[in-house]
């Protein structure tokens, strides 16, 4: 690669200045293709970040272990075959 490399958006079409103008350039050093993508993929990750925790939202990581449906399952009957139902009763 050359001194200073450029990265930009895909083409779409749009003919306006602002479409063309690279959203990374490296400025010093000698990338190589996989670098290069690994730091965008960084920088695009990173951007995703912080447009999420900019919306307020949170993320929904809860697990089945949490559900409330949990919480109304039959009492557990114990017996020698009962274990499999200790996790998920039905």
């Amino acid at each position: 690669m050359s001194e200073s490399s450029d990265v930009s958006t895909g083409s779409t079409g749009e003919t306006d200045e602002a479409s063309h103008k690279p959203v990374l350039r490296v400025v010093k050093g000698d990338l190589t293709a996989e670098e290069l993508a690994a730091l965008v993929a960084v920088v695009a990750a990173r951007n995703a970040a912080a447009a999420h925790a900019a919306s307020g939202t949170k993320p929904s990581l809860r697990s089945e272990w949490g559900h409330p449906a949990r919480q109304v399952r039959p009492p557990h009957v114990f017996g020698p075959d009962q274990w499999r139902r200790s996790s998920f009763g039905r």
